[in-house]
């Protein structure tokens, strides 16, 4: 079911009204949409192929040519209305903006036009981000001031872990592994026997973690990445994602709507059915039973008994609706309440435990890689072009 309701309220440029700006005090009729999983049952997306944003995510870690893309207005539509914001800019600029009362949106200032894939943050003040050309950055003061740091690499570096303020690692193109123990201040390899682009990790201790890859490639290691062991996989898609709660259960997803799950540290890893062909670029889960994947073309698929079954959720197209958005982050930060971040700078939320998922409207101009929320009350989300973005809500 997708309940629309419409709201009327002042275009507010970065969620404010500017004194002495014309173009700020308008007004527009809005149809905020929430859709309904209790009542979806149908996929209409189980024959998609692997989708635009893992052929992005492939032109950007692999090297393959990459097109440019120019932003002037962003749209969101909802059943028969289209809704066009022209964004100007330069004449009504403000520090925040806002499409729900309740969530507030601050860019930050990031000093790179780097392609911002990986994104953690420790607490609300600590964090890091990865991307293209090596690039790693660093906040101690939530994302207020964003210094770069040395890395020792020009390959893309597509995810980023720390599992205490010390200790992390990141990973990208061509088997590279970087590891910091000191904050994330310097960096060193980790040296691998594979040139496979790795795009996920999951440490459960500074000792045991595991990476995950094109081609099916999965790695544990037991000694904090000093010596990497290859686990069988028993496939060749391309993985995506990877969570581990302990060091027994771990999920893992990617192309062609491949799902693994591990009961004995990933020893034996066994395909899980989705009942669909798309590609799924990330997994969480919130509990030991409690799971989300998402993926290219709107894909969402649930589980409440630990990975073993998965009940399809994907959103539904709208009756004007030309494409569906690709999903490539979601996070948890309660059982009732969590994030899925995508293309096009969409975000999506919900607040009773995915039954229902409210389209927030495209937060930023680009597509979003990254999304790390340390707390309930605050999160940030990075992609194109060196975009990082403060979400705060209303607890």
């Amino acid at each position: 079911m997708i309940s629309c309701a419409r709201a009327t309220r002042g275009i507010r440029r970065m969620g404010r009204e500017r004194p002495g700006c014309p173009f700020c005090s308008q007004t527009r009729t809005v149809k905020r949409c929430s859709f309904d999983a209790r009542s979806e049952g149908q996929s209409g997306n189980s024959l998609e192929r692997e989708g635009v944003m893992a052929q992005k995510w492939k032109q950007e870690v692999l090297g393959f040519p990459q097109s440019a893309r120019s932003w002037r207005v962003f749209s969101l539509s909802c059943g028969a209305y289209l809704v066009t914001v022209l964004l100007t800019t330069l004449l009504c600029a403000s520090p925040a903006w806002t499409a729900d009362p309740s969530l507030t949106v601050t860019p930050q200032v990031s000093h790179t036009e780097a392609i911002l894939m990986g994104l953690y943050f420790y607490s609300p003040r600590l964090g890091w981000a990865v991307g293209s050309g090596g690039t790693i950055l660093k906040t101690v003061d939530g994302g207020k001031n964003w210094k770069k740091v040395g890395s020792g690499t020009t390959t893309s570096l597509t995810s980023v872990f720390f599992h205490d303020e010390k200790h992390g690692w990141a990973v990208g193109a061509n088997g590279t592994i970087r590891h910091s123990q000191d904050g994330g201040n310097t960096w060193s390899p980790q040296h691998l026997d594979t040139q496979v682009p790795l795009y996920g990790l999951s440490f459960v201790s500074l000792s045991e973690g595991w990476v995950v890859g094109g081609n099916g490639t999965i790695l544990h290691t037991k000694d904090g990445g000093t010596h990497w062991v290859d686990q069988s996989s028993k496939t060749n898609a391309a993985l995506y994602g990877v969570q581990f709660l302990t060091a027994q259960h771990g999920t893992v997803v990617g192309a062609v709507g491949t799902v693994l799950m591990t009961d004995d540290g990933g020893m034996t890893w066994t395909p899980q059915e989705t009942q669909g062909a798309v590609t799924l670029f990330d997994v969480y889960f919130s509990d030991p039973s409690t799971g989300w994947t998402v993926g290219n073309a709107g894909a969402i698929f649930y589980t409440t008994d630990g990975g073993r079954q998965w009940i399809d959720r994907t959103l539904p197209c709208g009756r004007n609706c030309t494409k569906l958005t690709d999903l490539l982050r979601v996070r948890f930060t309660d059982p009732q309440t969590g994030w899925i971040a995508g293309e096009r700078g969409m975000v999506y939320r919900t607040t009773d435990g995915g039954f229902t998922w409210i389209e927030q409207g495209a937060i930023a101009k680009v597509s979003l890689f990254g999304l790390s929320f340390p707390d309930g009350g605050q999160g940030w989300a990075s992609g194109e072009k060196g975009t990082i973005v403060h979400i705060t809500t209303e607890r």
